[in-house]
């Protein structure tokens, strides 16, 4: 009855929050949709910790789609033998991770250490942040040291079918009743910070900048050198 609990019930409430409170979120408190800048407050930790983090976690969102919702199939059918997607998941997921880690890290004590910033995080801005790093350095554990051990644990044939399987309503919950416990650890904590979005700044995630590269620059003037020469 757990197994079931944890690997069709909870999976299944927790994408249910997330959707209802983005759909509710995007309808009703749409200007709370974006993460305001605090660059205003500090920037050289923030210059060195976002970039960081957000290149970090978008290669380790890329890994994560190639190693479970791609099955193993399709790589088998274009030619890339274990060993070599072994080589690339460990080499490139480990990067993603440290990098991932590092900038979460600087972000956190940044939060922590200078007082403008720290009054006006809030409960849910540490709770994003601390959650993502816990997530984050699970991962990168899993990723530097379960692949070089004796018991290596091949997720692309359990964790894999098992999460493309909740989406076709179908779910094989026995699939990840043996899996090693941080696996269903990092898991487990994924889906429930996925029910947290709505209800962080995690939810500009959703917001793909995709007009960006084409937008109009902003021009700025200074108002000193306005003031003189008005006068």
């Amino acid at each position: 009855m757990s197994d079931v609990f944890w690997w069709v019930i909870f999976p299944y409430v927790s994408l249910t929050i997330m959707i209802l409170g983005l759909v509710y979120r995007f309808a009703f408190r749409q200007l709370t949709w974006a993460a305001p800048s605090t660059e205003f407050f500090e920037k050289k930790w923030l210059r060195l910790g976002s970039p960081l983090f957000h290149w970090g976690v978008i290669f380790a969102i890329i890994g994560h789609i190639m190693g479970i919702i791609v099955p193993m199939e399709f790589y088998e059918a274009i030619g890339v033998s274990d060993h070599l997607y072994h080589m690339g998941a460990v080499y490139g997921g480990s990067l993603a991770g440290i990098a991932m880690v590092a900038g979460l890290i600087i972000l956190l004590i940044r939060k922590m250490v200078f007082d403008p910033v720290r009054v006006h995080a809030t409960f849910a801005d540490f709770f994003s942040v601390i959650a993502l790093l816990v997530i984050a350095a699970i991962g990168t554990y899993i990723t530097l040291f379960g692949n070089f051990t004796p018991e290596e644990f091949d997720y692309r044939s359990a964790i894999g079918p098992w999460f493309r399987s909740l989406f076709t309503l179908n779910p094989q919950y026995e699939l990840m009743t043996n899996i090693p416990f941080i696996f269903k650890l990092h898991t487990l904590l994924g889906f429930g910070l996925f029910a947290s979005i709505p209800f962080t700044r995690l939810v500009h995630f959703y917001s793909i900048p995709v007009t960006y590269p084409a937008r109009a620059p902003q021009q700025y003037r200074s108002r000193s050198q306005y003031n003189k020469k008005s006068s």
